[in-house]
């Protein structure tokens, strides 16, 4: 591990996903693609639940950073390794939670781009964040998080 204690992620991942949600969908808008369609009223039904569940994914799981004392911001030092509450059935709930609210704001924009961007997204969140945090983990905890990551699966 290098004298910083941080894992050195590409970018704060709350605006990686504000990025590929509003450049797809602004992209989409600029070339006129057509939206996602269907009967507008259930795609916001939709929206709001995804939405709704994504949110709370996120405010669960950072309710539990919260209760070990422990920065949620990955750009700071972790000082207590998490393991309870969601992180108990995924390693990434809040970028879980992220994604699932990405999904539900892109039905909100009835944006297909936005939507299709989710998956190149997820690509830069595990290479550029995902990855990063877990080697700077296995480094600060060693064990106990080898034995964390061995158990309880990096998404669900």
């Amino acid at each position: 591990m290098s004298d910083r204690d941080h894992p050195g992620v590409i970018a704060p991942p709350p605006l990686i996903y504000l990025g590929f949600l509003l450049g797809g969908w602004g992209l989409g808008r600029l070339a006129g693609l057509p939206g996602i369609g269907g009967d507008a009223a259930a795609r916001m039904a939709v929206a709001g639940l995804l939405i709704g569940f994504g949110l709370a994914v996120e405010l669960w799981a950072i309710g539990a950073f919260r209760r070990r004392r422990t920065a949620v911001q990955p750009w700071k030092p972790s000082t207590a390794l998490v393991a309870d509450g969601p992180y108990r059935f995924s390693r990434n709930p809040i970028y879980l939670g992220f994604a699932v609210t990405h999904l539900g704001l892109a039905l909100a924009l009835n944006s297909w781009l936005a939507l299709a961007l989710l998956i190149p997204c997820l690509v830069v969140v595990d290479r550029g964040v995902i990855a990063r945090e877990e080697r700077y983990l296995a480094a600060k905890f060693g064990a106990p998080y080898d034995v964390y990551r061995g158990r309880v699966r990096r998404w669900l």
